[in-house]
């Protein structure tokens, strides 16, 4: 689905602080689990970018589903990235002039989606992640952990294949991050290929690949067994 070689990135002017990549090569199956380990948060996100076709490789090559990309019209590429790409930020980025079923409905208003079909998909999504009762709130009123399940709703707005979740801060611990664990763990198992940054603690799923970054190349490691959900 996914294939990367000798991918390069060089960092902003001025902002060579840990965010270049030189030489990576990575591949991704359809309902592959990678979480992504080592290097820095800022490499990790550089790689998540590229993948994500929100950013460029300054050198190498990019196929998704067989086609190179790396190249292609910005036009194209936010189509592509509109259809195959959910992305979860660190912070949630919801929009404050939006309630919560309004920023969920966004994406799909940008892939022309009617609006009775957004409105209806979006508070699909709300019952999906736990947050039914919570679409005309404001963002402001969420807590953290409810931004967080609605940064992932609003991920999800699209029916990507992939999910690239961005250091999104779980650590693994307490009801919440649980919850979280368990939300990622069925997503993957209705199959989304899902990227993560950082990890949430032990492994989600069977088959979960764990993938050591440096600056310049992967490494794929033995990866304990999943504990089973519940």
């Amino acid at each position: 689905m996914i294939a990367l070689k000798q991918v390069a990135k060089t960092p902003p002017r001025g902002r060579a602080d840990g965010q270049g990549l030189s030489g990576i090569d990575l591949g991704v199956g359809r309902g592959d689990f990678l979480v992504l380990t080592g290097a820095t948060a800022r490499m990790r996100t550089a790689l998540l970018r590229i993948i994500g076709l929100l950013d460029r490789p300054d050198a190498g090559s990019y196929a998704l589903e067989g086609r190179e990309v790396a190249r292609l019209g910005d036009r194209e590429r936010a189509r592509l990235r509109s259809r195959r790409f959910g992305f979860v930020f660190r912070e949630p980025r919801l929009l404050d002039e939006l309630d919560v079923e309004g920023n969920i409905m966004l994406p799909m208003a940008y892939a022309g989606m009617p609006r009775h079909l957004r409105s209806r998909r979006a508070k699909e999504l709300l019952d999906r992640v736990g947050l039914a009762s919570r679409g005309k709130t404001h963002p402001a009123s969420l807590s953290e952990h409810e931004g967080r399940l609605a940064a992932i709703a609003r991920a999800l707005a699209n029916d990507p294949i992939c999910l690239l979740v961005d250091d999104a801060g779980f650590s693994g611990e307490g009801d919440d991050d649980e919850k979280l664990r368990d939300l990622l763990a069925s997503l993957h198992a209705e199959g989304l290929s899902i990227l993560l940054s950082g990890g949430i603690g032990a492994p989600l799923v069977e088959g979960e690949r764990l993938i050591r970054m440096t600056p310049d190349r992967v490494e794929e490691l033995a990866c304990p067994v999943a504990r089973k959900a519940g």
